[in-house]
């Protein structure tokens, strides 16, 4: 997992995918870039290593940096998930996390709550309900990886 900085909302992520890698028999471990110039010797290590893949967390300077990051996993020949559609449009391997679409929808419905008078404390938390997974077949090509048909059938979007 790469990510720039900890922060709450990296650390949950973390957090939750520690908990689940044993039931996915996967051996994690947490790569921090702390800016930009990182990239390139994280992507060597990463390949140097022999690692499987790379899930990249989705905070504003990897979001930023989604195209040199693409790049890299593809020059690195390293399989990268990310959590936004994005990255792959960027040339990225794949994506699944929530989709903003229904994230902003869920928002403007809290603020209509607000604006009619619902206090914000009073509000309950909600999680995404609705996920996207979107694939990059021309740098699974380009890595020599085959989608299994399963995969590309639940697929959201399918780039080409």
């Amino acid at each position: 997992m790469l990510s720039t900085y900890d922060n709450a909302s990296g650390l949950a992520s973390w957090n939750g995918i520690e908990a689940a890698a044993p039931q996915a028999r996967l051996q994690l471990r947490r790569i921090t870039a702390r800016a930009a110039a990182d990239f390139e010797s994280v992507f060597a290590m990463v390949s140097k290593e022999k690692i499987d893949g790379l899930l990249i967390l989705n905070d504003p300077r990897l979001v930023a940096a989604r195209n040199r990051l693409a790049e890299l996993a593809l020059r690195t020949r390293v399989p990268t998930m990310f959590e936004e559609w994005r990255f792959v449009e960027a040339g990225g391997l794949l994506a699944y996390g929530p989709s903003y679409p229904e994230i902003f929808r869920s928002a403007a419905r809290y603020v209509d709550k607000i604006l009619k008078g619902a206090k914000p404390a009073d509000l309950p938390i909600e999680q995404p309900t609705k996920f996207e997974l979107v694939i990059n077949l021309k740098t699974a090509k380009a890595l020599g990886l085959t989608i299994p048909p399963s995969l590309l059938q639940r697929a959201d979007q399918v780039i080409e």
